[in-house]
């Protein structure tokens, strides 16, 4: 029999199964098509396994094993009953691999994710390659679903349940020397070796361990100990997740009911929890954001005829903590990148930021020593413009003043050469204004990170009416070269994220200012599922940054976004936020909360204001809704899933949700106009009108997603 997608060889009593045979894709993942196959070949080597004295399964893709499972498959579900039996197709052919009365070998380079681990597990042993792209892992959890394939029953009798549940509830993938170490992989060879060095490895016994053997081995075996464990990890779970995500907690009921149970009847329950977790609407959003996440990373912006600029060596003009995170972000990539300043102690303070960050990155084992030193060695900090004519891509993080970001760039230009790219990672200023200061604005684009960088996954692309199409396609290219998520979006106030997320914190302001509690305020969001509450946000930002920018706004967008003067009484009084450790709350000298300013409670009026959590919660995130319909309205990004990717990566709604659109389209786009015409008529006729935009959605029938492709 021939087989369209797995080669199927035979060799001196070997087969060899190979993934991704004939295919264009530079990932494998398991389709309908492939695993019918799969289930076909499986049934061919029992027939055979007499003849046999081994099984070797392989990749034809460079670094790429199996990618899992097709998530369009997933998302093509339905019915609780139609996902539950996918589960149980897969496992059983997973079954009959682990049955096959012969040596079996998984032989992984690169990718092995989901269902390709699950496909290891089922052989005897498993092989990997020393390369940086092998990574092992069951990140299913990130889709709301647990892994469906026997993942959750084999991989404890493997590596033990404690490493199990920290792989399986958090979705990490391992590189190959952390799994062997933990006992996944048998074994690490260069990938040239591996198909040879797999016949040594026939007639192995499978490593085996009971189901609660834990990394002190007869530790769990205890049926008292492995409840204790089970109830940590469910504490810890909860205090991470405030309770929000069903998958973890669903994984940790079958695996912690499933201990005694056999393979049979523990793989029914697994299957059973996959199809209720997989057509679930929690699910389904995030299937969405890695749908989303996925589609952002094709460019589909104007094109050019011209060659695309090679950016291979970088600057960062302007250190400090943003600088500095800038400068690590291209010594991270490769680009030994040159830091330039005016003060030597904003250099310092740079190249604090970037060892800190290097050094973290080290503590977690993703680097080595050597690899420490010589990234961090990559950075040339200097107070001059020496070396700036081989560089390729400049990136300016000075303060935010227009006037000295012209200046700044005004002089940049002069000293680089006529291909360097020039950037701003501007927060709020215009880049249409800024362009004008330079004599080649073609090469010019605004590149805003996040702060931390070396955390926030976002970065806007904001692009003017004269940049060239060649410098925002190589953006795109550079920005997921460094593991970023893009989003290209035009000129206009606050840009993407930050035009939305003011609205939300002016509306704090006013609520703190009619008498709610910071304490109420900020549960309210915390219990929306915000990783903060929008005072501890403040605070985080920068107080005298977030007056800053709401001036802008104000100046930009009227009246509708007249900004709260509760930050300005805050600003008079110092209180700048954690940068000096007082805010809205007081901070040690780590950074972290110690408790509220009572000096800030003096600030608020004597005569507090009680709201239900719900209207608090409307308050604060219909005016972001509302302000998102605008920006749809106005053209600064064609997509809702421009806005919600946008808001998930760069301010941490809360992807449960799926993002901002996909949740007010959820909760019915009438619903939402009718809240914000009562608050117009009872709160501020400005902040609150609905946008024309959000009336025609309605008029139309339409939604968000619908309108905005």
């Amino acid at each position: 029999m021939s087989y369209v997608k797995i080669s199927l060889e035979f060799k001196e009593k070997i087969a060899y199964v190979g993934f991704g045979y004939n295919s264009t894709k530079s990932m494998t993942a398991l389709d309908r098509d492939t695993l019918l196959e799969l289930s076909c070949i499986v049934e061919e080597l029992h027939t055979k396994s007499s003849e046999l004295s081994g099984v070797i399964f392989f990749s034809h893709k460079e670094n790429c094993f199996l990618a899992g499972a097709d998530i369009n498959l997933i998302a093509s579900m339905k019915t609780e009953a139609e996902a539950a039996d996918g589960a149980e197709r897969g496992q059983n052919i997973y079954n009959r691999i682990e049955d096959l009365p012969i040596s079996t070998v998984a032989c992984v380079d690169g990718v092995c994710l989901g269902g390709g681990l699950e496909l290891a597990l089922s052989c005897k042993v498993i092989l990997a390659s020393n390369s940086t792209k092998t990574s092992l892992g069951l990140p299913e959890v990130k889709l709301g679903i647990i892994p469906g394939f026997g993942g959750t029953y084999r991989l404890p009798r493997k590596i033990g349940l404690p490493n199990s549940l920290d792989m399986i509830l958090t979705g990490k993938t391992l590189r190959a020397d952390k799994a062997k170490r933990l006992g996944l992989v048998e074994e690490v060879y260069p990938k040239e070796n591996l198909l040879s060095m797999a016949p040594n490895f026939f007639n192995k016994k499978k490593k085996s361990l009971s189901f609660g053997e834990s990394m002190k081995e007869l530790a769990t075996e205890n049926f008292v100990t492995r409840k204790v464990i089970f109830q940590k990890v469910r504490e810890s779970v909860l205090k991470k997740t405030s309770g929000f995500y069903q998958a973890p907690l669903k994984i940790l009921d079958v695996m912690d009911t499933g201990m005694m149970k056999g393979r049979t009847s523990y793989l029914a329950s697994e299957a059973q929890a996959f199809g209720e977790l997989a057509i679930s609407e929690q699910s389904k959003n995030l299937q969405h954001i890695y749908f989303m996440s996925e589609a952002v990373k094709k460019y589909t912006g104007p094109k050019s005829t011209k060659e695309l600029p090679v950016l291979s060596r970088g600057a960062a003009l302007g250190a400090g903590t943003m600088g500095g995170g800038i400068a690590w972000l291209m010594a991270d990539a490769g680009m030994y990148p040159i830091m330039k300043d005016l003060t030597t102690d904003a250099l310092n303070l740079g190249l604090k930021q970037s060892s800190s960050n290097f050094g973290g990155a080290l503590k977690r084992k993703k680097i080595s020593a050597d690899e420490f030193e010589r990234k961090q060695r990559s950075i040339t900090a200097q107070l001059d413009y020496s070396g700036f004519k081989k560089v390729d891509l400049v990136i300016e993080a000075v303060i935010e003043n227009m006037d000295i970001k012209k200046k700044v760039f005004s002089e940049t230009e002069k000293n680089v050469n006529r291909e360097c790219l020039l950037t701003s990672n501007t927060s709020s200023l215009s880049v249409q204004e800024m362009s004008t200061a330079l004599e080649h604005p073609e090469r010019f684009a605004g590149l805003h990170f996040f702060n931390p960088v070396h955390l926030m996954p976002l970065v806007e692309i904001i692009i003017h009416d004269k940049i060239a199409p060649e410098t925002i396609e190589a953006l795109h290219k550079w920005v997921l070269r460094v593991k970023k998520t893009p989003v290209i979006v035009k000129d206009g106030p606050g840009f993407l994220v930050n035009r939305i997320l003011m609205p939300y914190l002016n509306e704090a302001g006013y609520l703190l200012e009619e008498g709610v509690s910071i304490k109420d305020l900020d549960q309210a969001a915390l219990n929306f599922g915000m990783p903060m509450g929008p005072c501890r946000l403040l605070d985080e930002v920068g107080i005298d940054v977030g007056v800053k920018v709401a001036k802008v706004m104000h100046d930009g967008l009227g009246e509708r976004a007249y900004p709260s003067k509760f930050s300005t009484k805050l600003l008079d009084k110092n209180f700048l936020g954690k940068k000096n450790s007082k805010g809205f709350y007081l901070y040690d000298e780590k950074g972290k909360v110690t408790g509220p300013n009572l000096e800030v409670e003096e600030l608020l009026p004597n005569e507090k204001k009680s709201l239900s959590e719900s209207e608090l919660q409307m308050r604060l995130f219909l005016p972001m809704i509302n302000e998102a319909a605008a920006i749809l309205n106005d053209g600064i990004v064609n997509r809702a899933a421009d806005v919600d990717l946008g808001l998930i990566y760069g301010i941490g709604f809360p992807p449960f949700r799926g993002g901002l659109l996909r949740y007010a389209d959820s909760e019915g786009l009438e619903k939402i106009y009718n809240a914000l015409k009562n608050f117009e008529a009872t709160v501020d006729k400005n902040r609150y009108a609905p946008n024309s935009y959000l009336k025609e959605l309605i008029d139309s029938k339409s939604t968000f997603y619908e309108r905005a492709k």
